[in-house]
């Protein structure tokens, strides 16, 4: 007789999964809104879980809480948090900026819970493809797969773990709180004092005085940037600090003294973001965007040359049957296409009023780019969201000219789907590592991303209860909202609107990012780390230059922990960093709540 198979889609397990997205997804958005990037939140998840039943289970109120259990609490809490990629930080908030149109928050949450499920629909229709016959490592499932065992087979390793996470979290949430509730922590700046107007000639623009201050160069008191600058490494780290110098060390100013825009207040202690966004938008845009391109048809033109090599050479053995236990029945793909193609295309239209035959082509285009988003962050654990996010507004923009809207949200379906497909697949590759059933996590994957889309629009609205106001501000950069608006601008009135000087620096951007794509793509791997980073370059040109400096600091420590203790670096850096991450965006979102209710405001 046969042993029963431990308990995998649990009541426990969704409700843990579906709570701890709902408090993780606000952190993502937080971090999105902030600098741009999200986090993978599947190990915290599962440490947090483990450690939340262990401590149950030994004082005899609960049953152990299984691998299997707490892999389904892992994808639930995992496609929670990855709502980011649906729209809530880009092409959602650019909208509103260009238009002027705001979502309710059902409107809201049913926009990107339809985005997500499309996104789920096309992982299960490619899972098979992907995970089985092509093998392709998914490095972020990998990892989760590898610390899901290392949790059940060592269990103090793990608690020292939970230690680190919460540690680092409570210590970074405490910081913020100090900093949000009591008193205002001022930003360290630099001792030197150097007189900038003179050195740049600004007497001529009436700018008499001009300090670091004004420019960004100040270290805020934020633990987030520290834990996001040690995750991201010293390449991206120190390209981001050498982008800060570039665009707001150099650039600025010197815009600023061709009289190409009007300089910031008269003031050493205000910021001159704003204003010089404005102008450094366009070439930092450009950059990223062009380097991204390239990069992408590399990432095809490799896939396509094993693809040939693949066809000529020995053909590979046929994959074995899959145990049809582990499996997905086509009939679930099928029957959700029909369902996300109905929700999408009428959430589409009813929402905001995009033809019913561009809402078709957004969702068939879906498919088409889900494979090649998948390809990619398959191969490279990296999806490229900024990528086909590009290309699929140029796309509505070549089929509906100077429609702000289509180009924007049939777009938000096209990428953001495809996104969040590439994103789902890790999920269905820890799962097949460990021998779960995928039907029962793809229907986590659905509770997950119920949770995120309560959870992530409750947030967006409460973070940013006015865009036009507080987005693209040293506050609220926002940088992907830029990028997305800023081709949006460009589809719609063209070239002829930039402010003076742009679309000569667009054009030696453009040149910037093809060159060093083809560098980072031809230099050897073990070399490549001296390659700037043309995404982390351009990306510094549209946020304020205090992040880049704590990013590169935060990468910085990060190189001298992996030398001075590089057992601990191994083990511990990354969740330390994911605690720093998640308790500063905590504490920030219920900043922004409790001062929408009118409870303690920022303090003084």
């Amino acid at each position: 007789m046969t042993a029963p198979s431990p308990p995998q889609l649990t009541l426990r397990a969704v409700l843990t999964g579906f709570v701890l997205g709902a408090l993780l997804a606000p952190c993502n958005i937080y971090s999105g809104l902030k600098i741009g990037w999200s986090f993978n939140m599947s190990i915290a998840a599962a440490l947090l879980s483990y450690g939340f039943w262990a401590g149950l289970h030994r004082l005899g109120l609960a049953r152990p809480w299984g691998m299997l259990e707490n892999n389904i609490n892992q994808t639930t809490a995992s496609s929670a948090a990855s709502i980011i990629s649906a729209g809530l930080v880009a092409p959602i908030p650019a909208l509103t900026l260009l238009t002027g149109r705001e979502l309710a928050f059902p409107l809201l949450a049913l926009w990107v819970f339809t985005v997500s499920f499309t996104g789920i629909v096309m992982a299960i229709g490619l899972r098979r493809q992907m995970l089985v016959e092509e093998q392709l490592p998914f490095p972020n499932g990998v990892a989760a797969a590898e610390t899901l065992r290392e949790i059940y087979g060592r269990g103090r390793e793990a608690m020292t773990r939970i230690a680190w996470l919460l540690g680092a979290g409570l210590a970074a949430g405490g910081l913020k709180a100090v900093d949000a509730f009591w008193h205002r922590l001022p930003a360290l700046t630099f001792p030197w004092g150097v007189d900038l107007a003179a050195a740049w000639g600004l007497a001529a623009q009436g700018v008499t005085q001009l300090s670091l201050r004004n420019l960004g160069f100040v270290l805020e008191p934020s633990l987030m940037m520290i834990g996001f600058g040690a995750i991201v490494g010293a390449r991206v780290g120190l390209s981001m600090f050498a982008g800060a110098l570039l665009a707001w060390g150099w650039l600025g100013p010197w815009v600023v003294a061709q009289g190409w825009i009007s300089p910031g207040p008269a003031d050493p202690t205000a910021s001159w973001f704003a204003p010089l966004l404005d102008w450094l938008l366009w070439p930092g845009v450009t950059l990223m965007l062009v380097a991204s391109l390239t990069s992408f048809g590399f990432s095809l033109f490799r896939l396509a040359r094993r693809w040939v090599a693949q066809g000529r050479g020995p053909q590979r053995d046929a994959p074995e049957a899959e145990d049809p236990r582990l499996s997905i029945p086509w009939s679930w793909f099928w029957g959700g296409l029909a369902i996300a193609l109905v929700i999408s295309i009428w959430a589409q239209h009813a929402i905001f009023a995009i033809p019913i035959g561009l809402g078709l082509l957004a969702v068939l285009l879906t498919f088409v780019l889900a494979i090649v988003a998948a390809r990619v962050s398959g191969e490279t654990g990296i999806p490229p969201i900024g990528a086909l996010g590009k290309i699929t507004q140029v796309t509505f923009g070549v089929l509906a000219p100077a429609n702000t809207t289509v180009n924007l949200m049939a777009a938000n379906v096209t990428g953001g789907a495809a996104g969040q497909c590439s994103d789902l697949l890790h999920d269905l590759k820890t799962g097949q590592l460990i021998g779960a059933r995928l039907r029962l996590q793809s229907i986590a994957q659905v509770f997950g991303i119920l949770s995120g889309a309560l959870a992530g629009s409750a947030a967006y609205l409460v973070l940013i209860p006015d865009p036009q106001a507080m987005l693209l501000t040293a506050e609220w950069p926002a940088p992907a909202v830029a990028t997305w608006k800023a081709v949006a601008e460009v589809l719609a009135a063209g070239l002829s609107t930039l402010p003076e000087g742009t679309v000569a620096a667009m054009a030696v951007a453009a040149l910037a990012g093809i060159a060093l794509a083809v560098a980072e793509a031809l230099v050897p791997a073990e070399r490549r780390h001296w390659v700037p980073s043309a995404p982390a370059l351009g990306f510094a040109f549209v946020i304020p230059a205090s992040i880049s400096l704590a990013l590169c600091l935060g990468a910085l420590l990060g190189v001298l922990a992996r030398a001075l203790a590089p057992d601990w670096q191994r083990r511990f850096l990354i969740v330390a960093a994911a605690g720093l991450v998640a308790g500063e965006s905590l504490v920030g979102v219920l900043d922004a709540l409790m001062q929408m209710l009118g409870g303690a405001g920022r303090a003084l």
